[in-house]
């Protein structure tokens, strides 16, 4: 009885929490767009369809922040109500309420690892793709070969993208205006020279012309384009939003090439481990949400809960990119911000049963 009681009450103020910061994130999401309403077939219409389907991303990212400001809400109303000093007069121990908590919790976190499979990795990348079509007059995909562009009559396949927008192992193939192969041009590597143009090095170059093809070499060329890096990067979704499968297979793909996978695996291990982050977030909450009135009302229990969400997200960019730069462990530098967090969950959950 008890444990559905708190799961209702904690389950519908989290609900009700994250449904006004979704519509937060969505208002800012909506007043960013406007500057680029207008430009090329991005139309009003669009940019609402474009931010809805941004909506499940904020929503995978703000469920844990949500779930603890929702029990830090649900436990002090019950706190100020003295319905929490009855049921621990009648015999609740702090472990019984963290349990009750916890399995309240692994609703949100079945939920957020749902939202962050199934969802987001969808969303995100028909988000992206709505927008660019929209904004741009390229077209662009996706495929286990690379990224395939159509620019003009040319057809631009990239093998890889690097972290700084290094382009890897490119081709263009391009057409006349028949519609025949007029060349077909391969590169090691691109790097953006701009303003619309790369600096294309270890190229080759077949040209068609009738029954016969010329193939000339050289070790570098231009290569003029309004494929830009920001195009890029809308078209290449980060790691964080990949689901774990994709993110699984594409670090096998990267080590088979000997390429560096620590970015890809610290992603992979924030996947696995950030559901387990709500869990812990809730339990957090329980030693502020209990103490009495003279600590602070319900608004400033809900501040509280709002700077230790944004502590958590920090941390977790904190030691994402100092991991990342010092080759820490993946499994460490992902995992550490839950680690500490459950630390003082605990000493805070032992301090509220000494008093």
């Amino acid at each position: 009885m008890l444990f559905r009681y708190f799961s209702r009450e904690i389950l519908a103020t989290s609900a009700l929490v994250l449904i006004a910061l979704l519509a937060l994130f969505g208002f800012f999401d909506l007043v960013r767009e406007l500057d680029d309403v207008g430009r090329g077939g991005y139309r009003m219409g669009v940019m609402i369809v474009y931010v809805l389907l941004s909506l499940p991303s904020h929503a995978y990212v703000l469920l844990p922040a949500a779930a603890l400001i929702g029990t830090l809400f649900a436990l002090a109303r019950m706190s100020d109500q003295s319905e929490l000093t009855v049921m621990r007069a009648s015999g609740l121990s702090m472990l019984q309420l963290a349990g009750h908590v916890a399995g309240t919790g692994l609703v949100v976190a079945a939920v957020t690892l749902a939202v962050g499979e199934f969802v987001t990795p969808y969303t995100e990348e028909a988000a992206k793709s709505l927008r660019l079509k929209a904004t741009s007059s390229i077209v662009a995909r996706e495929f286990r070969s690379g990224f395939w562009v159509k620019e003009d009559r040319s057809f631009v396949n990239i093998q890889d993208v690097t972290a700084d927008t290094v382009l890897l192992n490119l081709k263009i193939y391009e057409f006349d205006k028949a519609y025949r192969l007029a060349s077909i041009s391969r590169a090691g590597k691109g790097t953006w020279a701009g303003p619309s143009h790369w600096d294309l090095s270890d190229v080759e170059v077949t040209r068609f012309d009738g029954d016969g093809a010329v193939l000339e070499r050289r070790p570098t060329a231009t290569w003029n384009s309004v494929l830009t890096p920001d195009i890029l990067a809308v078209l290449k979704i980060v790691p964080e939003r990949m689901s774990i499968l994709n993110l699984a297979a594409y670090i096998e793909h990267l080590s088979e090439n000997r390429q560096k996978t620590t970015r890809y695996e610290i992603a992979l291990w924030q996947k696995v481990l950030y559901p387990a982050a709500a869990i812990v977030m809730m339990i957090l909450a329980i030693p502020f949400a209990i103490q009495s009135q003279r600590t602070g009302g319900t608004g400033a229990k809900i501040v509280l809960g709002i700077l230790l969400g944004l502590g958590f997200h920090f941390a977790g960019r904190l030691f994402s990119h100092v991991g990342l730069l010092n080759d820490w462990p993946a499994a460490f530098s992902a995992g550490m911000p839950t680690v500490i967090f459950s630390i003082v969950a605990a000493a805070g959950l032992s301090a509220a049963e000494r008093r």
